[in-house]
Protein backbone atom coordinates (compact mmCIF):
# COMPACT_ATOMS: atom_id res chain seq x y z
CA UNK A 1 0.00 0.00 0.00
CA UNK A 2 1.17 3.39 -0.63
CA UNK A 3 0.17 6.27 1.19
CA UNK A 4 -0.52 10.40 -0.58
CA UNK A 5 3.24 11.21 0.09
CA UNK A 6 4.60 7.96 -1.22
CA UNK A 7 2.94 8.36 -4.44
CA UNK A 8 4.02 11.91 -4.94
CA UNK A 9 6.99 10.72 -4.89
CA UNK A 10 6.59 8.38 -8.03
CA UNK A 11 4.72 11.05 -10.14
CA UNK A 12 5.08 14.82 -10.13
CA UNK A 13 1.49 15.53 -10.15
CA UNK A 14 0.03 18.01 -7.42
CA UNK A 15 -2.94 19.26 -5.92
CA UNK A 16 -5.50 19.69 -7.13
CA UNK A 17 -4.37 17.66 -10.27
CA UNK A 18 -2.92 14.77 -8.38
CA UNK A 19 -5.78 12.66 -8.38
CA UNK A 20 -5.04 9.95 -6.66
CA UNK A 21 -4.98 9.68 -2.75
CA UNK A 22 -3.79 5.96 -2.18
CA UNK A 23 -2.53 2.66 -3.25
CA UNK A 24 -4.03 -0.63 -2.31
CA UNK A 25 -2.16 -2.49 -4.47
CA UNK A 26 0.87 -3.19 -7.22
CA UNK A 27 2.62 -5.55 -9.27
CA UNK A 28 4.93 -2.57 -10.86
CA UNK A 29 4.57 -2.94 -14.74
CA UNK A 30 1.66 -5.12 -14.17
CA UNK A 31 -1.44 -4.10 -12.62
CA UNK A 32 -2.62 -1.35 -9.69
CA UNK A 33 -5.56 -0.81 -7.28
CA UNK A 34 -5.64 2.69 -6.18
CA UNK A 35 -8.44 5.16 -4.37
CA UNK A 36 -10.25 8.57 -5.30
CA UNK A 37 -11.80 9.89 -2.63
CA UNK A 38 -14.02 12.05 -4.39
CA UNK A 39 -15.28 14.81 -1.41
CA UNK A 40 -17.38 18.00 -1.80
CA UNK A 41 -13.99 20.34 -1.67
CA UNK A 42 -13.40 19.00 -4.92
CA UNK A 43 -11.97 22.63 -6.95
CA UNK A 44 -13.86 21.13 -9.93
CA UNK A 45 -17.48 20.96 -8.10
CA UNK A 46 -17.31 24.99 -7.83
CA UNK A 47 -17.88 25.09 -11.49
CA UNK A 48 -18.92 21.61 -12.84
CA UNK A 49 -22.65 21.79 -11.62
CA UNK A 50 -22.19 23.20 -8.25
CA UNK A 51 -26.21 22.74 -7.80
CA UNK A 52 -25.46 18.98 -8.94
CA UNK A 53 -21.90 18.57 -8.79
CA UNK A 54 -20.43 15.70 -10.89
CA UNK A 55 -17.52 14.28 -11.45
CA UNK A 56 -15.76 15.37 -14.83
CA UNK A 57 -15.20 12.40 -17.04
CA UNK A 58 -12.21 13.58 -18.44
CA UNK A 59 -10.95 13.79 -14.81
CA UNK A 60 -12.05 9.77 -14.19
CA UNK A 61 -10.08 9.25 -17.25
CA UNK A 62 -6.62 11.50 -15.80
CA UNK A 63 -7.12 9.82 -12.48
CA UNK A 64 -7.23 6.28 -14.30
CA UNK A 65 -4.08 7.45 -16.33
CA UNK A 66 -1.87 8.83 -12.98
CA UNK A 67 -3.03 5.34 -11.75
CA UNK A 68 -1.31 3.09 -14.56
CA UNK A 69 1.67 5.76 -14.65
CA UNK A 70 2.39 4.90 -10.55
CA UNK A 71 2.64 1.23 -11.67
CA UNK A 72 4.91 1.93 -14.67
CA UNK A 73 6.76 4.31 -13.10
CA UNK A 74 7.72 2.05 -10.16
CA UNK A 75 9.38 0.09 -12.46
CA UNK A 76 13.39 0.28 -12.62
CA UNK A 77 14.06 1.29 -15.88
CA UNK A 78 10.96 3.76 -15.68
CA UNK A 79 12.28 5.63 -12.49
CA UNK A 80 12.12 9.29 -13.04
CA UNK A 81 10.31 9.15 -15.64
CA UNK A 82 6.74 10.88 -15.89
CA UNK A 83 3.56 9.42 -18.23
CA UNK A 84 1.93 11.77 -21.38
CA UNK A 85 -1.16 10.92 -22.17
CA UNK A 86 -1.05 9.36 -26.12
CA UNK A 87 -4.18 8.18 -26.82
CA UNK A 88 -7.50 7.23 -25.15
CA UNK A 89 -9.39 4.60 -27.19
CA UNK A 90 -12.75 3.35 -26.64
CA UNK A 91 -13.40 5.11 -23.01
CA UNK A 92 -16.98 4.87 -21.90
CA UNK A 93 -18.84 6.76 -18.80
CA UNK A 94 -20.93 4.92 -17.29
CA UNK A 95 -22.58 6.12 -13.79
CA UNK A 96 -22.16 9.64 -12.36
CA UNK A 97 -19.44 10.09 -9.87
CA UNK A 98 -20.25 12.48 -6.44
CA UNK A 99 -19.43 13.64 -3.90
CA UNK A 100 -18.77 11.05 -1.28
CA UNK A 101 -18.13 8.19 -3.51
CA UNK A 102 -15.03 6.34 -3.16
CA UNK A 103 -13.81 6.16 -6.60
CA UNK A 104 -12.00 2.52 -7.25
CA UNK A 105 -8.99 3.00 -9.66
CA UNK A 106 -8.01 -0.47 -11.89
CA UNK A 107 -5.11 -0.48 -14.27
CA UNK A 108 -4.00 -3.56 -16.35
CA UNK A 109 -0.69 -2.77 -18.40
CA UNK A 110 -1.35 -4.34 -21.66
CA UNK A 111 2.37 -3.97 -23.31
CA UNK A 112 5.25 -1.32 -22.38
CA UNK A 113 7.22 -1.09 -25.83
CA UNK A 114 9.92 1.79 -26.66
CA UNK A 115 8.09 3.53 -23.79
CA UNK A 116 4.66 4.20 -25.04
CA UNK A 117 2.28 2.23 -22.43
CA UNK A 118 -1.34 0.95 -23.27
CA UNK A 119 -3.50 -0.07 -20.40
CA UNK A 120 -6.82 -1.34 -19.67
CA UNK A 121 -8.43 0.61 -16.69
CA UNK A 122 -11.26 0.84 -15.00
CA UNK A 123 -13.44 2.99 -12.32
CA UNK A 124 -16.13 1.57 -10.31
CA UNK A 125 -18.07 2.83 -7.33
CA UNK A 126 -19.24 0.22 -4.59
CA UNK A 127 -18.40 -2.45 -7.56
CA UNK A 128 -20.56 -0.46 -10.38
CA UNK A 129 -18.55 0.00 -13.37
CA UNK A 130 -18.12 4.36 -13.65
CA UNK A 131 -16.30 4.52 -16.11
CA UNK A 132 -14.12 1.95 -18.84
CA UNK A 133 -11.34 1.77 -21.26
CA UNK A 134 -7.80 1.49 -22.59
CA UNK A 135 -5.40 4.61 -22.80
CA UNK A 136 -1.91 5.19 -23.91
CA UNK A 137 0.48 7.54 -22.83
CA UNK A 138 4.67 8.02 -23.24
CA UNK A 139 7.03 7.21 -21.09
CA UNK A 140 9.64 10.32 -20.76
CA UNK A 141 12.34 11.81 -18.36
CA UNK A 142 11.19 13.83 -15.74
CA UNK A 143 13.09 17.76 -16.18
CA UNK A 144 14.21 18.96 -13.14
Amino acid sequence: MLNNMEIRNIIPHRYPFLLVDKVLEVEPGKSITAIKNVTANEPFFQGHFPDYPVMPGVLICEALAQTAGIAVAMQDDHKNKMGLFASIDEFKIKRQVVPGDSLKLEAEILSCKMGIVKARVTASVEGKIAAEGEIRFAMVDMKK
